[in-house]
């Protein structure tokens, strides 16, 4: 009986003891959870305000990052900057730019340090277009189109001429060298030159179909050139080389007086009359005689001697006015 009590007693304490282990590593179980779940949440919050405080930049990729991103254009940038033209391009657009190169701008000879924020608003607004136009978009031959400087007159946004053939040329003396640069808002061409804004005698020799028209006002009495490259504004009916083709025989048989008078009979001063400001009727001429105008179905313009001319391209921007495109030479009474 005696042995029995030991080992009845000895039973009690090993159960006693195992409860109390059992209660003890219960109780670092649930302490270990509680430091794990307080962990846990410390990291979600470091997590979240670290997010917060740095919050992630949209990356970009519009016409402005791609000229940031690229040596050669580093004068370009540092124009629009100057004149504050850097948050425009990087608007939605689109846009097409024709951007010229550090070369380009070294090679137009202008001082940028010296020239006048107006002045170069106008040169660089001169390079944008407010459309986007790849190359691949462009037909074969010339096209106009407006661009984003307004400095025509009463603000009219003046025009550049594009012509694709080979490779793609503005005004006659840019070479695009590196066509469709994609950006976010629109597009870029690389351009050899700069290209500055045109009156009305520039348009003409820049456009190769005006050969004709260009060397008799250069040869007529009264330097027409001079006068026309003046202020203005004028509006200028320009026959094409096909148009003095037709009546070569007639030019050859004038004298330089008679000349001068047929070339002021396709030019009103004091007025950019546009094509949506053509109305039905007469109009004077430089040349003190009239034109009739009628509208009704395109633009057709009636000479002293009854003679029809068509409009076949309107509305060429210059500086100093704007030129409506003539497939028949204007003939006065002579």
């Amino acid at each position: 009986m005696s042995v029995r009590r030991n080992t009845i007693k000895q039973n009690e304490k090993k159960l006693n003891k195992m409860k109390t282990d059992a209660v003890r590593s219960t109780k670092i179980n649930n302490d270990m959870k509680k430091l794990s779940l307080i962990l846990l949440l410390f990291a979600g919050f470091f997590v979240t305000s670290c997010g917060d405080d740095e919050p992630d930049e949209p990356v970009t990729n519009t016409i402005v990052d791609i000229a940031v991103g690229d040596d050669q254009f580093s004068t370009l940038v540092a124009a629009l900057t100057r004149v504050s033209l850097v948050e425009t391009l990087q608007g939605d657009g689109p846009f097409t730019v024709f951007a010229p190169t550090n070369d380009a701008f070294t090679a137009l000879g202008v001082d940028l340090a010296t020239i006048s924020d107006a002045d170069l608003t106008d040169i660089l607004l001169y390079h944008v277009v407010g459309a986007e136009v790849k190359s691949t978009d462009l037909a074969d031959g010339q096209t106009y189109a407006s661009t984003a400087s307004a400095s025509g007159p009463g603000g009219a946004a003046l025009s550049i001429l594009i012509e694709s053939g080979s490779g793609v040329t503005v005004n006659n003396t840019a070479t695009v060298t590196t066509a469709d640069i994609i950006a976010d808002n629109g597009v870029i061409h690389v351009v050899d030159a700069v290209i500055t804004p045109l009156d009305v005698v520039g348009h003409a020799s820049a456009n190769a179909n005006f050969t004709s028209l260009v060397g008799a006002l250069a040869g007529a009495p009264g330097d027409l050139v001079g006068v026309l490259s003046g202020d203005g504004p004028f509006t200028v009916f320009a026959p094409l080389n096909s148009a003095f083709d037709d009546i070569s025989t007639v030019v050859a048989g004038l004298t330089a007086d008679q000349l001068a008078t047929v070339l002021t009979y396709h030019v009103v001063a004091g007025a950019n009359v546009t094509s949506g400001d053509l109305t039905n009727g007469a109009v004077g001429t430089v040349a003190g005689q009239e034109v009739t105008v009628d509208i009704t179905d395109g633009v057709k313009i009636t000479d002293a001697t009854g003679g029809e001319s068509t409009v076949v391209l309107a509305d060429v921007q210059a500086t100093n006015g704007v030129i409506h495109v003539l497939d028949r030479v204007l003939i006065p009474s002579l």
